[in-house]
């Protein structure tokens, strides 16, 4: 009687230990963990597994990063059913119907690490949770010191949504395809699987196309300019056209397979007919206005007034009516089809400025001869071509949400950025649809506040970011394939500034699109932040610290006077501010309620503190900047 208690109280307390709080800081955040204790124990001896032959790349490629780590000589082979799976990582595809598409079952024991799923995704996104199981010294570049324990785990995941992306505009700025691979290193990592690859813009354009050399010959150089992109002076005639760059098409297939090894697809954008200038400096006949024309070096060009419609000074748009332009076109996307092998291909379609449009007598007989009511219908009518251009190569077209305008084309998804109504809009349609608003997940946007972050149109939190939802009410499921972040690079120079306004935005982003809605949760999710951030420091990433700086919310007190709200965005912090222009620290005052500023006072300075410590950036605000705000003069 004695042992068959021992027995029910050990099996009792092995449940409750097996039912403890989740503390992996995973991200994201898994459908079911379940703790255990004890740990896996990675050694020079550890042997990673795999069946069938086919997952054979993907062992490969764990086995590299775990040597490279740690610097055992870690070997791969084929499961057999005879072997020992003592001290083995198994990678194991398995036809069991519970495990859905792209999920995965990992179980962590003592003794082994076994991995199982449907499909090669399933495994790859399961060796990424299971990477983050690993000491943080698993980012280091070369073999670490650390205990290369796992902890004792079971989890069964899966994703919520399809369509996981991130852009990547390499027309403002480019980025070599080793930079570009390390992007796609690091968004693979967080359960990523499309990048969007915006190619071509009034910069530059950036894709070997062998049928229209001067693409690239002309369109794909521009004068080098630094400082606040759309306020450049206009380039001199003999400045040097030699800034930018492209890809070949051998450069673009060992990218394209670099990512389907990591599990990514790869969507080219073509932008048209707008965003074109590029093109149109390499082939002018394309467009509604004669003339010679330039590759932009980030001058103005495109003029938006404030509540009314933009328009350009330049014409940068191809033009509808011109039969050459359906020609080009076609040679474009033949290249582009055989390129990317992914079903979609992006034709932009957003921001035209029709303001040429409306001079143009070709626009005005197209329009008579079609029988066009208006530009927006003209625009359609584009649009409605490039997708029989499109789905004669045996793809799918996807455009911005401006191709709802005049009528969407029969078989188009839409990408809806300017808000989720467009997108909602399609979906009811009967056309799919990918969810990227720029009120949530506009990561060229600024993180804090615009004295700390390079000068861009508007502002976009951690915190915000994570509240998104690509699925609207009143909405069928069926037609949201999923969301991605746009990462738009007018004022990112260099891939390092690429990876601060990309991370931590994208950890929660990768939380929204994978794990379940009820899984998320603001508090648990910042430890896990900085969880990452640890990792990031060792594989030498940058990160935006912008979550420790708080919100100014300036306020008009009378005619001269102003208050100030600080509102931190995460919990624990301290402010601690002065007004006398000095540098603040942990023994200056503690903000508590707004603060009125001193009359005569020029300059106000904050800084976060955390248990004595500073984690957030110096920020210095003149007063003249805060009176701005509140609108006193």
């Amino acid at each position: 009687m004695k042992k068959i208690l021992f027995v029910l109280l050990s099996a009792t307390l092995g449940n409750l230990v097996f039912s403890q709080k989740n503390d992996l800081a995973l991200i994201p955040e898994p459908v079911s963990v379940t703790q255990g204790s004890g740990s896996f124990v990675l050694n020079a001896s550890t042997k990673v597994l795999h069946a069938p032959p086919s997952l054979d790349t993907i062992a490969n490629m764990l086995a590299a990063r775990l040597k490279q780590a740690t610097g055992f000589r870690i070997t791969t082979g084929l499961q057999t059913q005879n072997q020992s799976n003592k001290n083995t990582i198994a990678l194991v595809l398995t036809g069991d119907a519970s495990i859905p598409k792209e999920g995965y079952q990992l179980e962590v024991t003592a003794n082994n690490v076994s991995l199982k799923a449907k499909d090669p995704s399933g495994i790859f996104y399961g060796i990424q949770t299971l990477l983050q199981l690993l000491p943080k010294e698993i980012e280091s570049a070369s073999a670490a010191t650390a205990k290369w324990e796992i902890p004792v785990v079971k989890i069964s995941d899966h994703p919520r949504f399809g369509w996981r992306g991130l852009m990547l505009d390499v027309s403002r700025h480019f980025f070599p395809k080793e930079e570009v691979k390390k992007f796609i290193d690091q968004m693979s990592r967080y359960k990523f699987n499309v990048l969007h690859w915006h190619l071509t813009d009034d910069q530059g354009w950036r894709v070997e196309i062998k049928s229209l050399p001067k693409l690239t010959e002309v369109g794909a150089w521009r004068v080098n300019k630094t400082g606040t992109f759309g306020r450049f002076s206009v380039p001199a005639a003999d400045e040097p056209r030699d800034y930018g760059g492209f890809y070949t098409q051998d450069d673009i297939r060992e990218i394209v397979q670099y990512a389907k090894e990591r599990q990514i697809n790869i969507l080219p954008e073509i932008d048209v007919p707008g965003h074109s200038m590029a093109a149109i400096a390499a082939y002018p006949e394309l467009t509604c206005t004669p003339g010679t024309y330039v590759v932009n070096s980030g001058e103005q060009f495109m003029i938006w007034p404030p509540g009314g419609h933009f328009y350009g000074t330049v014409d940068n748009s191809l033009c509808p009516a011109n039969e050459k332009v359906y020609e080009f076109m076609d040679k474009v996307f033949t290249e582009i089809a055989q390129l990317f092998p992914f079903e979609y291909i992006h034709m932009g379609g957003d921001e035209t400025a029709r303001n040429f449009w409306e001079k143009s007598d070709a626009i005005k007989a197209l329009m008579q001869k079609e029988k066009l009511a208006n530009l927006d219908e003209v625009q359609s009518y584009f649009v409605k071509r490039m997708e029989k251009i499109i789905n004669g190569k045996g793809k799918k077209m996807i455009g911005w949400d401006e191709i709802l305008q005049g009528g969407l084309a029969p078989n188009a998804a839409v990408m809806s950025w300017r808000n989720m109504q467009h997108g909602a809009e399609a979906a009811k349609q009967g056309h799919e649809v990918v969810m990227t608003p720029t009120e949530f997940v506009y990561l060229d946007y600024m993180q804090s506040d615009v004295t700390m972050e390079p000068p861009v149109y508007a502002s976009l939190r951690l915190k915000k970011t994570y509240q998104f939802d690509p699925l609207p009410e009143g909405v069928d499921p069926k037609w949201i394939k999923g969301g991605q972040g746009n990462l738009w690079t007018e004022q990112v120079y260099n891939i390092r500034q690429v990876q601060y306004m990309i991370w931590p935005r994208a950890f929660a982003l990768s939380e929204v699109l994978w794990s379940p809605k009820d899984k998320k949760n603001w508090n648990a999710l910042v430890p896990k932040i900085e969880a990452q951030f640890k990792r990031f420091d060792v594989a030498k990433i940058k990160y935006a610290p912008s979550m420790y700086d708080p919100d100014l919310k300036v306020k008009k007190v009378d005619s001269t006077n102003v208050s100030v709200e600080l509102i931190p965005e995460i919990e624990g912090l301290t402010l601690h501010y002065s007004f006398d222009n000095s540098y603040p620290d942990e023994f200056y005052p503690s903000y508590k309620q707004p603060l009125t500023v001193p009359k005569d006072a020029s300059l106000m300075r904050v800084i976060s503190y955390r248990n004595g410590k500073p984690v957030g950036r110096m920020i210095s605000i003149t007063v003249a900047e805060l009176k701005k705000r509140a609108g006193i003069k």
